[in-house]
């Protein structure tokens, strides 16, 4: 039996061969000395140039969390959480042990993306996946609950879309933060949707990839010692109980006092909002973290070093991953056929009712996130208050780069064949665009 082409790779191989011959029969941009073939070739060295940067300051920001969150592994803050959302988890993921380490991984990162701390979110999701490789029967496919994982993450589900509200202040925005309501009703539906679509996939190839079984199998025939467990939480004595209250308790006094300074002195107080929203976030999360492993005995320097040494060897791994699809996607846009797809499918559009302005912004966005963010921004910028804007405000805030995720997700634990996933996350993009267009004219007329 022949093995199946993975979707990935129909997709890289459609972004570059697409790319060669569209760059062959179209023009220059109007004002470029450059041809289409000139573009695509800088485009390329480019891109690969960018995600081997783009993997190295990710070093940083997966060392600091994943040490962080060694810190609440070893107090027993993961056990409570798991614990906390096993109900629902279990039933999400029947493939994975109610109290296995991946478990607790995959909740910190989606309570994460809830918050909107996208660079907590992402060491927090890759930990995740190297613990459900460790269920995985078949090294280098996907499982169930890895897709269905990944899928719940491209759809992003995400209450503060802090890094857009931001945009939206800066560029004049009478309501910066009026797209929250509207950009958590369209995640949720995105989500929704994610999750019903990987649910019916599974039941699809049910009979060539049963792993929840394989994996419970596994398990049942392994040593207590061989499947990885997570620490119990310690009882505090009785003062230590007091650090976390008394923690966020100066965080509510400081909150208190700064926003009466802002009042006393006429400042803008959306803006002081905007700011705690924007920046307070980090510095509480990292503060909660390690006050909860002081209230445990924990020696918190040497669980940061020794959770930080992963992030070093996973930046590395990912960068085949990252060079491939971000050269393809860069190769993509610069041969000019995003502009042919959008004119052709603009018409469509028309008839949903999404604004000329924000269908490259709904075609990027799976693509790049950078470069959604500043069509974005772009959009914003040129009339903070128009419905365009609005719009393509609650689409950046109520999707996901799916393609970026799935490379360094699945990059991080070598997986090659990605199943479902690909085409649950696209249906996620999809269904949180259209939500976005439809909510996004509800509300703004409203």
């Amino acid at each position: 039996m022949k093995p199946k082409t993975s979707a990935i790779n129909i997709i890289f191989i459609f972004l570059i061969l697409g790319s060669i011959l569209i760059a062959l029969f179209t023009p220059a941009v109007p004002g470029s000395e450059k041809s289409r073939m000139a573009e695509i070739t800088a485009a390329s060295f480019d891109a690969a140039k960018s995600a081997v940067s783009l993997a190295i300051s990710l070093i940083g920001a997966m060392a600091l969390w994943l040490g962080l969150v060694k810190i609440a592994e070893d107090a027993g803050l993961l056990t409570t959480l798991a614990r906390a959302l096993k109900p629902v988890m279990i039933r999400l993921f029947p493939g994975v042990p109610e109290e296995h380490p991946g478990m607790s991984m995959m909740i910190l990162n989606l309570a994460s993306n809830i918050m909107g701390l996208g660079n907590a979110a992402t060491p927090f999701g890759i930990r995740a996946m190297q613990e459900l490789d460790k269920l995985n029967p078949k090294k280098g496919e996907a499982t169930n609950a890895m897709c269905l994982f990944l899928a719940i993450n491209t759809s992003s589900i995400t209450l503060l879309p802090l890094g857009v509200i931001a945009v939206r202040a800066a560029a004049g925005a009478l309501k910066p933060a009026s797209i929250i309501i509207p950009s958590i009703l369209a995640t949720s539906f995105s989500t929704i949707v994610a999750i019903i679509a990987a649910k019916l996939f599974e039941r699809r190839f049910t009979e060539n990839y049963d792993f929840a079984e394989q994996s419970r199998n596994d398990i049942s025939n392994q040593n207590d010692t061989a499947l990885p467990k997570l620490q119990e939480p310690v009882k505090p004595e009785s003062w230590r109980k007091l650090l976390l209250p008394g923690f966020c308790a100066v965080f509510a006094l400081a909150f208190i006092y700064q926003l009466s300074l802002t009042i006393f002195n006429h400042y803008d107080v959306s803006k002081f909002l905007n700011e705690v929203s924007t920046n307070w976030l980090i510095p509480f999360l990292m503060g909660i973290l390690i006050i909860y492993g002081i209230s445990r005995k924990i020696d918190v320097y040497a669980s940061v070093c020794n959770g930080a040494k992963e992030g070093f060897q996973v930046a590395v791994k990912i960068i085949p991953f990252l060079v491939a699809i971000l050269v393809a996607i860069g190769m993509f846009r610069a041969s000019g056929a995003m502009e042919l797809i959008t004119g052709i499918i603009n018409p469509f559009m028309n008839l949903i009712g999404m604004p000329p302005e924000t269908l490259p912004l709904a075609l990027v966005r799976p693509l790049s996130g950078s470069g959604a963010f500043a069509l974005m921004s772009d959009i914003v910028a040129k009339n903070p208050n128009s419905l365009p804007a609005f719009i393509a405000s609650i689409m950046q805030g109520s999707t996901e780069t799916t393609f970026y995720v799935l490379a360094v997700y699945f990059g991080s634990v070598g997986v090659f064949k990605v199943r479902h996933a690909v085409a649950v996350g696209l249906l996620a993009d999809v269904a949180g665009i259209l939500s976005s267009v439809v909510l996004g004219r509800l509300f703004y007329y409203l």
